[in-house]
């Protein structure tokens, strides 16, 4: 019982079950899943249709964290992704030719790429701090959405292009299956291969690493050009679900709500040490807290406070400090007062351990 409740991912799973037992609660069919026209209906639907951007963007910043990184610009490269695409859409006179669409995509994930490789360049190679490193395109890049879209939203009816918001594949939505099946494929690459633990290596000590042969850079490099991919295909699932490209507020603040699915899946900011599942579950609770917010009435006014309290109780369980106080009230309180170990036997008269005799003295 105590290895269960030592597990970096017990409170995340214990938050996401009350959370879920809390709107069933509220709401007895919370929980119900119908099929209609062969395609899955329900609130557990929507949750992971709703998961799939945050699970796409939480991932590349998992993978950033662990080499003892942070990517801030994930918010702006969601909304150039969308602009990009979108308005190529908009731009053509078939908006619902497959090839319009591939070709869109394709554009956009091109230059989210870049703007990956941009960012891996300034950190790993310049050697600019990545909090500095990743803020220059956070503040760059909703000025590059609004130069492509003209300063407008831009919006477009095509509909393979909104297969990937609102779809289905296989009775599934095609943003939870897409984000779900990207999520695999990494994590097999990740800890299947090398690369998890060198990634881990370069988080705990970039110095040492180096010296051991490790290729930090390529490594610190390659994680940032993976962030920003991540964050282009949010981008294209975030702006396929609305159909319009909103500059100003696409992807906003999605960083850091990446940052705390993260940090509640167990992953530290120090770097190194990282969990892929962690990050998972983290995703998944605040998909679902914001679900809850909804299905428990809780006023739009006070909903951030709300979400802040949630997230301040899963964090503050999984501290190691708060864990270590735990077990030692638990103990105080399992101890009855008053009682005390058994006196052991007292030291033997002319022992070292004997005040009454003087270890130094010499007999004659």
């Amino acid at each position: 019982m105590r290895d269960v409740l030592r597990h970096h991912l017990f409170w995340p799973v214990a938050a996401l079950v009350v959370l879920l037992v809390a709107n069933t609660i509220a709401r007895p069919g919370f929980l119900a899943v119908t099929v209609r026209d062969g395609h899955l209906f329900g609130a557990p639907v929507d949750i992971l249709r709703t998961t799939a951007p945050l699970l796409l963007v939480a991932l590349g910043m998992t993978l950033v964290i662990a080499t003892r990184g942070i990517d801030l610009s994930v918010g702006a490269v969601v909304a150039v992704s969308g602009a990009v695409a979108l308005s190529h859409i908009a731009s053509s006179p078939n908006p619902d030719s497959p090839v319009t669409v591939l070709t869109a995509i394709a554009l956009a994930l091109v230059l989210c790429l870049l703007l990956g490789v941009w960012n891996g360049f300034l950190v790993s190679v310049l050697g600019i701090q990545p909090i500095i490193a990743t803020l220059i395109l956070m503040t760059a890049g909703r000025g590059v959405a609004m130069l492509i879209t003209n300063g407008m939203i831009t919006t477009v009816n095509s509909t393979p292009f909104k297969v990937l918001g609102s779809g289905f594949w296989l009775g599934l939505p095609a943003a939870a299956v897409l984000a779900f099946g990207v999520f695999a494929v990494v994590a097999f690459v990740v800890r299947r291969t090398a690369l998890g633990m060198l990634l881990e290596a370069t988080g705990i000590n970039p110095a040492a690493s180096r010296l051991s042969g490790v290729r930090s850079r390529t490594l610190t490099w390659t994680v940032y050009t993976a962030s920003g991919l991540f964050a282009g295909l949010a981008g294209l699932l975030i702006s396929a679900d609305t159909m319009a490209a909103d500059a100003n507020n696409a992807g906003l603040f999605i960083e850091l709500d990446a940052i705390l699915a993260v940090v509640i899946g167990g992953t530290a900011l120090s770097g190194g040490k990282f969990s892929l599942s962690g990050t998972l579950v983290g995703a998944l609770v605040i998909a679902t807290l914001e679900r809850t917010v909804t299905v428990l009435g809780i006023s739009p006014l006070v909903t951030p406070l709300f979400m802040a309290l949630v997230v301040i109780a899963v964090t503050l369980l999984q501290s190691p400090r708060m864990r270590e106080r735990l077990t030692a009230r638990r103990r105080q309180v399992a101890t009855p007062p008053g009682s005390r170990p058994a006196a052991g036997p007292g030291p033997t008269p002319g022992s070292t351990t004997d005040p009454t005799t003087d270890p130094t003295e010499v007999k004659a």
